[in-house]
């Protein structure tokens, strides 16, 4: 039994809090399997990753790895145990490095490693002699700590051909510059997803999207699986989403394979290092679901670099309120401190068969539908977030000379300059339309049945330092949704909102 307690831990930066246990060693062979067993107990205590070395020999044509844990009983309110699994090659474990094999969480009890095939979360190629290291996570430990039982088996043979990854295509057809509606947020089999990646693809399509970007957790395994499953009409993004323990955040537009490390806190200091990996890839970093309940997922990194952030995730619930409500903050500091401005987004997280893919969806100003044309589209804040493909908005500011400014962009105008604001909706029966600035909702007007409609409202840029818009549904019942103190001022969930419109010459 290998006993882990607060005594021995190992701190490296970027790396969590870490436990590095004997090796394991196994003997060559040129046929048949081997198979060792290791077990031992986690205390309660600040342990983020258990490391077990494992000596492979040469000759080896697969890796095997299978392990369970106790789940024993506790008090109402406390966290049960709960640990993930997953594993570095002979080419090291240190953070972001390259010997990243794979990781399934808390997702799979068992997974294998050949040069032709892997369980989807890991990555094909070959199981090359040297110490490798299987990793576990204890993400909650529970009062009476964790039993853990890992068993190692080793397949010796012919290693088998080589697997090739299919990447998908960088563009699609398009249709020059236009609007694009694309879900940035999506699992499948390949983390902890029920959907296979073609489920997703005809999900995506069937949704009306023009993109979509693959995040899998913590791994770059599905990257290779998309290249069939796109075409003319379906532009595929590889990404990942980076779940630390003190928040997610997506990593979109990586390049196909690119993997990116998830192992630290917000205290360690990497995150800025880490984003830089994203950006030299031409990539977007963004947080995600910034008040999620779950342990470890409410965001605690900061705005910092960030490219935009995730302020609807989903079906629309209170913690979406409260990221719209903390985003649009972020808007009247950037104004007010004169800094750069971060663009919202929203996306399905979808992972199972039961999640709406596109609800909702991002709806994107794009030069082109590319990989570069479409990130270039979000980077900007040229976008607006729908509940689906059936709702339609257009959202533009006109100054009394003439000019015209859309989501994303300045309205160059002078100080007491009239301007038009002006919302167009399509597709929400009954439904409320806002329009707010810095100092937040000054204009509020309904649809009919039709669920078209457009409303229109007067400033300048005096007085309004941007203007962004929201459509409402209507209240489901009447004791829930949002009233103030006028009590005319009454409506349900989001169906679609935009990025602001800034006026005056900044």
């Amino acid at each position: 039994m290998n006993a882990i307690t607060r005594r021995g831990l190992l701190t490296a930066a970027g790396a969590g809090t870490i436990v590095a246990l004997a090796p394991i060693s196994f003997a060559a062979a040129a046929t048949g399997t081997a198979t060792q067993v290791v077990e031992g107990h986690i205390a309660p205590g600040p342990t983020d990753f258990l490391y077990l070395p494992v000596n492979v020999p040469r000759g080896v044509q697969q890796i095997s790895v299978s392990y369970n844990y106790s789940k024993p009983t506790v008090p109402s309110g406390t966290p049960g145990n709960s640990c993930d699994i997953g594993i570095f090659d002979a080419r090291g474990f240190d953070f972001d490095g390259s010997g990243f094999r794979g990781w399934s969480g808390g997702f799979r009890t068992s997974f294998s490693i050949s040069r032709t095939e892997a369980t989807p979360g890991y990555l094909p190629g070959d199981v090359m002699p040297g110490t490798w290291h299987v990793v576990l996570g204890p993400y909650q430990v529970a009062p009476q700590g964790m039993d853990y039982h890992v068993e190692v088996t080793l397949t010796y043979g012919d290693p088998g051909p080589r697997y090739v990854p299919s990447y998908p295509p960088t563009k699609a057809k398009g249709r020059g510059r236009a609007w694009y509606r694309g879900d940035c947020h999506l699992h499948t089999v390949y983390s902890d997803g029920r959907n296979l990646p073609a489920d997703v693809a005809a999900a995506a399509r069937a949704a009306g999207l023009d993109f979509i970007v693959s995040t899998d957790h913590n791994t770059s395994a599905s990257h290779g699986a998309w290249g069939p499953l796109a075409g003319d009409d379906l532009l595929i993004v590889t990404g990942e989403e980076i779940t630390t323990r003190n928040g997610h955040w997506l990593a979109l537009g990586t390049k196909p394979g690119e993997w990116i490390d998830w192992r630290f806190r917000a205290r360690d200091g990497v995150f800025d290092r880490i984003q830089k990996q994203v950006h030299r890839a031409g990539g977007l970093c963004v947080s995600a679901h910034l008040y999620c309940p779950w342990i470890g997922a409410e965001w605690k990194f900061g705005f910092e670099g960030l490219d935009a952030t995730e302020v609807w995730t989903g079906p629309w619930g209170w913690d979406d309120d409260a990221a719209v409500s903390t985003w649009a903050n972020l808007l009247s500091a950037a104004v007010r401190e004169n800094k750069p401005w971060l663009p919202a987004m929203g996306n399905s997280d979808a992972h199972n068969p039961t999640n709406v893919i596109g609800l909702p969806q991002n709806v994107v100003l794009a030069d082109d539908l590319s990989r570069d044309a479409v990130l270039a589209g979000i980077r900007a804040g040229r976008s607006w977030i729908a509940e689906s493909s059936k709702v339609d908005l257009e959202f533009t500011a006109t100054s009394a000379l003439g000019r015209k400014a859309g989501i994303g962009e300045r309205l160059k105008a002078g100080a007491t300059e009239q301007v038009t604001v002006s919302v167009r909706v399509g597709g929400v029966p009954y439904g409320t339309v806002r329009i707010l600035t810095d100092e937040g909702q000054m204009l509020q007007g309904s649809l009919d049945a039709s669920g078209a409609g457009a409303v229109t409202w007067l400033t300048t840029p005096q007085a309004a330092a941007f203007v962004r818009a929201e459509v409402r549904h209507p209240l489901a019942d009447g004791s829930a949704g949002h009233t103030s103190m006028d009590p005319g001022l009454t409506f349900g969930a989001m169906a679609a909102m935009t990025n602001p419109i800034f006026l005056g010459h900044g």
